[in-house]
C-alpha cells in the first residue's frame, strides 16, 4: 500500500498511487485544482495492460506519493 506523504506535487514531477490494488506511476500535468493533481499516466510502460478507461486522472494530495522531483 502506498504511503502518502505530506508534500504537494508541482507539474513535472512523478507520483505514486494506488486505485482498485493497482499502483500507478504518472507525470504531475499543470491545473487549477486546489486540493488534488492531474496526472498524466502515459509515462507508465505496462498502461496498455492495465484495464483502465482513460491516460489522465485526477488525484487527491492525499493519496499520493513524490517518487521523483
Amino acid at each position: 500500500m502506498i504511503q502518502p506523504d505530506d508534500k504537494i506535487a508541482t507539474p513535472g514531477q512523478i507520483v505514486s498511487f494506488e486505485r482498485n490494488d493497482i499502483t500507478f506511476t504518472g507525470k504531475v500535468i499543470p491545473s487549477q485544482c486546489q486540493r488534488s493533481v492531474i496526472v498524466d499516466l502515459t509515462v507508465m510502460d505496462n498502461l496498455d495492460e492495465i484495464d483502465f478507461e482513460y491516460d489522465r486522472t485526477v488525484v487527491a494530495h492525499t493519496n499520493y506519493r513524490i517518487i521523483q522531483e
